[in-house]
């Protein structure tokens, strides 16, 4: 079994430095790597995971995510703003169609997923 705990660890070191990476590079999303990083810290390691549970930014993005599969405002307002932030730098900088195109349809789909997501009930 230390096999797998070790696999797992290093699955939430690599998760959670993405999602801290995705805190600061508008393409690379927060939440979801964060979320990766609890699940695998959950099957390899409790102090880390206590330590993500307890973070005061990563804490309440998993326990929203765990009670109501809810997104805040403002991490949908950034991500929001974000996204075009960088559809925009891309046109500034006369990106080629194809680069443009594939933007889009993936900053689309990703902007309908994030606010589409409910957002945590007042008070939890």
């Amino acid at each position: 079994m230390p096999l797998f705990r070790a696999i797992w660890f290093s699955v939430g070191i690599c998760a959670l430095g993405l999602g801290v990476l995705g805190a600061f590079l508008p393409l690379l999303p927060t939440t979801p790597f964060v979320l990766v990083a609890a699940f695998a810290f959950a099957r390899s390691s409790q102090r880390w995971h206590d330590w993500l549970l307890s973070h005061r930014f990563f804490g309440p993005l998993i326990e929203d995510w765990r009670a109501h599969g809810a997104i805040s405002r403002p991490t949908k307002a950034v991500a929001a703003l974000s996204m075009i932030a960088v559809f925009s730098l891309s046109v500034v900088m006369h990106a080629s169609a194809l680069v443009l195109t594939v933007q889009a349809i993936v900053l689309t789909a990703s902007a309908i997923f994030v606010l589409s997501r409910p957002t945590p009930p007042f008070g939890d």
